[in-house]
């Protein structure tokens, strides 16, 4: 077994210089190899953190390196000095004990580890579910005061097959804190609460805005507690998009109307949960289980030093994040924190999803474990993530959970940055565009054909031509995220103006609008990303995760001003959710009924039989057209309906076509139906 050293080098002399040490007198009794991890005991019981009742609290805390653990309690949640401090006993497995007698509701709590002699900064552990305001001490309280009325309740949303979610992606600053918002607790979890909220010109936004657009479930940036944020003066509006986890169970106190007050942050984030619950939508929440704010002074490192990273040869921080460390999901300990946290977000506060940050640095191991304990609380909860990381990582290529493995974690899905860029141009390119902005190469077309398939196994796809995969990755269609933009990079109408500058205002809305026809009309789980049905910019700037509202607000005057975007987008999504040919769920259904059609160059055409899915459209024709000019196509002589065509959706009022000869406009798509 590898036996890493816990040093004066890496990390304790950092910490020394740094002042966040101190000497404790305690005896070394911790029967395990300090540094050798594969020696040390897994505790899997659920009473890791605290256990709660009127006549006393149990707080329990894993630290098998430890020396010694002391216990600090305060009777506030910053500043205050210890009213009490208590050796903690240690137990079976790692673990160490105290308890409090009395009601104790209301205190907050702190542990100072001890490892080989030197004493750790404070830190609130890594089980805690309740904190004081910037996350510093844990809390005392009991969840049961955090349930808003009716929690009871409330269920996830029915899930029938994860193609027929549509995903809306969100940070909740963009979303309420505009001044034309119509919204009240602007950047709260609770602006999601508010119902009959209007623009300046009397259109809906909020809550009400998502189910007029028709999405199916929120997929909320990160919300639990993260360390960029000084809770303490929310007054000074600083920004960050939150992957820099601090608090892993505890919602981010930034987004509540009162970071000071534990249980507020608790029960806000249960009430906008509800209301979308009552709204129809669905909850997913981004999880950041991959990597850590800080190294040393982590609540994992601070905990027990080196067990929850991964080390490169030399004793390092492994880096595969590009955030400075990366965690080891294939530890027991550090698997056994992911599966939990990840339960009980599902149970305390009824998520409907995650969405695994750089899922590629985890385990397989590990994510077919969090898909199995998901399905006992709730089968339709929806489980995906990045296939990839950012950097090098010593975890083994076939034990990563990466897009290339995506066969071994069934139900799980993965990002499809094969048909993003297929649609827009590679991301790592500013200036190069894809087959929505007019560059309609034999590689741009097959990927979008990949994409078209839901990446999974087609006979009429060539998987040498495809952006990056010579090969499906899904079992199913049910295991792939299609999207042409999301928070990362430049959002869809700012990377379009970079890479189509000589195209007209006009040309360019209708690239957007065809990117978009694409997506969701693509086998698999369809993801849009916040304000693009507002034809949404970021004043085309790439990463925005730390710069002001200015710039990452949703500008509400935009759904007055762009309202055949708007309702484009809206006519699209109602047509996915009620035709089951646009999401079929396995990959016999697709090889069976979806089928393409020899068509000019700079075209995907293809079939789909809606009859054999029980789609009342008995056969269905689309066209995709990447040229900027037209082009004539044959459909077959009947008598066809056209519902999208020239930039337009008229599901309302489609227009007959006997078939024959039928000119597509530039950069436009063609669907049509027949009974």
């Amino acid at each position: 077994m590898t036996k890493y050293k816990i040093n004066m080098k890496k990390p304790f002399v950092l910490a020394i210089a740094a002042g966040l040490l101190t000497v404790m007198s305690c005896n070394n009794q911790n029967n395990v190899t300090v540094g050798d991890f594969a020696s040390y005991p897994a505790y899997t019981k659920g009473d890791l953190g605290l256990t709660y009742t009127p006549q006393a609290s149990t707080i329990k805390l894993w630290a098998p390196s430890a020396d010694c653990v002391q216990l600090n309690v305060y009777d506030q949640g910053s500043e205050s000095e210890a009213i009490e401090t208590i050796q903690m006993e240690r137990g079976a497995k790692g673990t160490w004990s105290a308890t409090l007698k009395g009601d104790r509701k209301g205190q907050f709590y702190t542990f100072q580890v001890t490892t080989e002699g030197k004493t750790l900064s404070e830190t609130p552990g890594v089980w805690n579910k309740a904190v004081g305001v910037n996350g510093l001490r844990a809390a005392i309280i009991d969840l049961a005061d955090t349930n808003p009325e009716g929690w009871a309740e409330d269920k996830h949303v029915e899930v029938k097959n994860y193609t027929d979610i549509v995903i809306y992606e969100m940070h909740h600053r963009d979303f309420s804190i505009s001044d034309n918002s119509g919204i009240t607790n602007k950047g709260k979890f609770l602006a999601l609460t508010e119902k009959g909220t209007l623009t300046p010109e009397g259109l809906a936004s909020g809550i009400d805005h998502l189910k007029e657009l028709g999405i199916t479930h929120v997929h909320i940036l990160p919300s639990y507690d993260y360390g960029s944020i000084d809770e303490a003066h929310l007054e000074q509006g600083n920004y960050n998009w939150g992957y820099d986890p601090k608090n892993y169970n505890v919602p981010e106190g930034g987004y509540s109307t009162n970071p000071f007050a534990p249980e507020v942050r608790i029960r806000e984030m249960k009430q906008m949960v509800q209301a979308l619950h009552e709204a129809g939508i669905g909850v997913i929440m981004d999880v950041v289980y991959n990597h850590t704010f800080v190294n040393d002074e982590s609540n994992f490192s601070l905990t027990v030093p080196g067990y929850y990273y991964r080390q490169t040869e030399e004793g390092d921080y492994s880096n595969a994040s590009g955030c400075g460390n990366e965690t080891a999901s294939e530890r027991p300990m550090v698997r056994h924190y992911i599966v939990e946290s990840v339960k009980y977000w599902a149970n305390e506060f009824h998520i409907d999803g995650f969405r695994f940050d750089l899922m590629a640095i985890h385990d397989i191991e590990t994510m077919n474990t969090v898909r199995q304990e998901l399905d006992k609380i709730n089968p339709g909860i929806f489980v995906y993530g990045e296939g990839w990381m950012a950097s090098s990582t010593p975890l083994p290529a076939e034990q990563q959970a990466s897009k290339h493995n995506g066969m071994k974690f069934p139900r799980i899905a993965v990002f499809s940055d094969d048909i993003r860029d297929g649609l827009r141009g590679e991301w790592m390119s500013a200036g190069e565009g894809g087959f929505a902005t007019g560059k309609v190469t034999q590689r741009q077309k097959e990927s979008i054909k990949f994409g078209v398939v839901g990446a999974t196994q087609h006979p009429q796809v060539d998987y040498s031509k495809v952006n990056y995969s010579g090969a499906p990755y899904a079992n199913n269609p049910v295991e792939v995220i299609n999207y042409v933009s999301c928070h990362d990079d430049e959002c869809l109408r700012d990377k379009i103006d970079m890479v189509a500058k000589d195209a007209t205002p006009a040309q360019r809305k209708r690239m957007d609008l065809l990117a978009q026809t694409i997506v969701m009309t693509s086998q698999g789980v369809p993801f849009i990303f916040c304000g693009e049905e507002l034809y949404r910019t970021k004043q085309h700037i790439r990463n925005t995760y730390n710069l002001p509202d200015e710039i990452n607000r949703i500008d509400w005057s935009h759904k007055a001003k762009y309202a055949d975007v708007f309702a484009y987008y809206k006519g699209l999504i109602q047509m996915r959710r009620q035709h089951p040919a646009f999401r079929m769920a396995t990959t016999e259904q697709v090889v069976e009924n979806l089928h393409f059609v020899d068509s000019p160059e700079g075209t995907v055409v293809y079939t789909l039989n809606g009859a054999a899915v029980g789609d009342e459209w008995s056969e269905v024709y689309v066209v995709l057209n990447g040229n900027r000019g037209g082009v004539n196509v044959q459909l077959p002589v009947g008598e066809w309906n056209i519902v999208c065509e020239d930039g337009k959706m008229q599901l309302d009022e489609p227009r007959a076509f006997g078939g024959g000869e039928f000119w597509v406009h530039g950069t436009s798509a063609l669907i049509a139906f027949r009974k």
